[in-house]
C-alpha cells in the first residue's frame, strides 16, 4: 500500500488533498512553487534596498539619507569643537637663528618714560619668525652651441650639449613637479599647465605635459619593477582591487594593489581574475595574504589567507537585518566579531599584552564557530550559504593571530586605493597605454615613499636625473 501524498497547503489535510484530481494537485503545486519563488524574490529585493555601508560594500557616500545615522540624536556625548581637555597643543618650531635667511633686529632707541638714550642688547629677545615664499618666477638658462672651423685643416667642429641638458627644454624640477601634481594631487594635464603659468610664469602646452609624463614614467620603470619582485618574497601582504576605466578597452579594467609594511605596488589589469593575482604575488608565493572573499584568491591555500573581518562584520550585519531565525545568528556573530577586533586594536596600540589576547581568543573563536554552525541550520538559504562558505574557509579566519605582520582587516589595502578612486571619478580613468603605465608607476612610488617617510618629489627628481644622464635609477627598496 503506497503512502498518502503529503499536502503542500497547510489548510488542506492529507485526506482532503488525496481526494483532489491529479490535474488540480498539479495546478496547486505549481501555484505553491510560484508563491515560494515570489517570496524569495521579494526577500532579495528588500535586502538590496537595505544595502548600505554598514552591511555591504558601497561606500558611506552612497548611503541614502534615511540610512545615515541621525546626527540630532548622537549615540555618545558630542564633544565640543577644537582641542579637547588634556590634548597636547602643537606650535610651530622656531628655526635656529643661524639657519634663517635674514635677521632683523627691532631695538628701542629711547626710554618711553624719560626719553633717555638706550644702549646694549637684550640677551634673550622675543623671537618672531615669518615664513615666506621667494619670488615665484622660473629661471631660464640659455645654452649656446658654437660651430667653429679649424684654421689648420678646415674641418667643422660643433659643440655638444650635456646629455641631461639636451634631454628636454624643461629642467628636472619643472618636470618632477608636473609628475607629482598629476600623480599625487590629481590635477589634470590642463590644470598642471595653468598652475605653472600662474605661479611660475612658465608657459607649457598640454601636449608637452603629456610628453614629460611619458618621460617620468620611463624613469620610474626600473624602481617599480624592483618593488614588484620585492613584494613576492614578503612573509605578509594585503591585496585589493577596484574598478578602473581604460579608454582603449571595451570591457572594464581593474586597479590592483599589493601592500606590505614599507612597499605598495599598483597594477592596472584588464580583468579581476585569479591569473592577475598570481601574476602580482607569484605562482610560488609562500606568505600570508590579507584579502576579501573574492573568488580571485581561491587559488591560495586557506592557510595562506586572512579574510577581512571588516567585510565579515558587514556580512554579519546583513544576516542580522534579515530578521527571523537569522537575527539571533547575526547578532551573536557580530557581537563576538566586534569584541575580537576591539581586543586586537588594544594589542596593536600596546594597551593589551599579546599573551592576554591569546588567553581570551579561544573562547571568542569557540563562540564564533558555534554560531556559524547554527547558521547552517537556518531556514534562510542566504544565511546558511554565507555560514557554509565561512566554515569552509575557517583556517583563513584566524591567520592574523599567529602570522607576524598580518592584520585581521584589509583596511591597509583599501586605504591605499582611496586616493586612486577619487582620481578615477574626476579623470574617468586613463586614456592610453602610456597613461596607464604612468598612473600605476606614480601611484606605486608615491605610496611607497609615504610608507618609508621619503619625499616623493625628491625621489622623482633623482630618478629623472639618472634617466637623462643614462645612470642606474635610484632604488625604493627598504634599507
Amino acid at each position: 500500500m503506497s503512502p498518502q501524498p503529503k499536502s503542500p497547503v497547510e489548510s488542506l489535510s492529507e485526506t482532503e488533498w488525496s481526494t483532489l484530481p491529479a490535474n488540480a494537485q498539479t495546478v496547486i503545486m505549481h501555484l505553491v512553487e510560484e508563491n515560494r519563488q515570489l517570496k524569495l524574490t521579494v526577500s532579495k529585493l528588500q535586502e538590496q534596498l537595505r544595502r548600505n555601508s554598514q552591511n555591504s560594500s558601497p561606500p558611506p557616500s552612497q548611503d541614502k539619507p534615511e540610512q545615515k545615522p541621525n546626527r540630532d540624536e548622537p549615540t555618545r556625548p558630542r564633544r565640543k569643537r577644537g582641542g579637547q581637555a588634556g590634548h597636547a597643543g602643537r606650535r610651530r618650531t622656531l628655526v635656529p637663528v643661524e639657519a634663517v635667511a635674514r635677521l632683523v633686529v627691532h631695538r628701542p632707541e629711547r626710554c618711553r618714560a624719560c626719553g633717555a638714550l638706550l644702549l646694549g642688547y637684550d640677551p634673550t629677545p622675543h623671537r618672531h619668525q615669518v615664513t615666506e615664499l621667494p619670488s615665484l618666477k622660473a629661471t631660464v638658462t640659455e645654452h649656446q652651441v658654437h660651430t667653429l672651423t679649424c684654421l689648420c685643416c678646415g674641418a667643422t667642429n660643433r659643440g655638444e650639449l650635456p646629455a641631461d641638458v639636451a634631454a628636454s627644454q624643461f629642467g628636472p624640477n619643472v618636470v618632477s613637479l608636473m609628475a607629482v601634481l598629476m600623480g599625487c594631487y590629481r590635477l589634470s594635464k590642463r590644470q598642471v599647465g595653468d598652475l605653472l603659468a600662474t605661479c611660475f610664469e612658465i608657459q607649457v602646452a598640454t601636449s608637452s605635459v603629456v610628453n614629460q609624463q611619458q618621460v617620468v614614467s620611463a624613469a620610474l620603470a626600473e624602481p617599480v619593477d624592483e618593488l614588484q619582485a620585492y613584494v613576492q618574497h614578503q612573509p605578509a601582504c594585503h591585496v585589493d582591487e577596484t574598478s578602473w576605466r581604460q579608454a582603449e578597452q571595451v570591457k572594464q579594467s581593474w586597479l590592483w594593489v599589493v601592500v606590505t609594511t614599507l612597499v605598495s605596488v599598483f597594477h592596472i589589469a584588464p580583468s579581476r581574475s585569479g591569473a592577475i593575482a598570481r601574476q602580482l604575488l607569484g605562482e610560488d608565493y609562500e606568505g600570508v595574504v590579507g584579502t576579501d572573499r573574492a573568488s580571485a584568491y581561491n587559488w591560495l591555500d586557506p592557510a595562506q589567507r586572512q579574510l577581512c573581518w571588516s567585510h565579515l562584520l558587514r556580512d554579519f550585519q546583513k544576516i542580522l537585518e534579515r530578521g527571523g531565525e537569522s537575527y539571533l545568528i547575526g547578532y551573536h556573530l557580530k557581537l563576538h566579531a566586534d569584541y575580537l577586533l576591539v581586543l586586537w586594536a588594544r594589542v596593536r596600540d600596546g594597551t593589551l599584552a599579546y599573551s592576554a589576547f591569546l588567553a581570551e581568543f579561544p573562547d571568542i573563536q569557540c563562540h564564533l564557530r558555534y554560531w556559524l554552525t547554527q547558521g547552517l541550520l537556518c531556514s534562510c538559504d542566504s544565511t546558511a550559504e554565507t555560514c557554509r562558505r565561512l566554515i569552509a574557509l575557517d583556517t583563513a579566519l584566524w591567520s592574523f593571530v599567529t602570522a607576524p605582520g598580518v592584520e585581521p582587516t584589509n583596511n591597509g589595502a583599501e586605504r591605499a586605493l582611496r586616493h586612486p578612486v577619487i582620481g578615477r571619478r574626476t579623470s574617468h580613468g586613463t586614456q592610453s597605454d602610456h597613461g596607464r603605465l604612468f598612473v600605476q608607476r606614480m601611484l606605486t612610488v608615491a605610496d611607497t615613499c609615504r610608507r618609508q617617510h621619503r619625499p616623493v618629489f625628491s625621489f622623482v627628481r633623482s630618478a629623472l636625473l639618472a634617466y637623462r644622464a643614462g645612470y642606474p635609477a635610484p632604488s625604493l627598496l627598504p634599507q
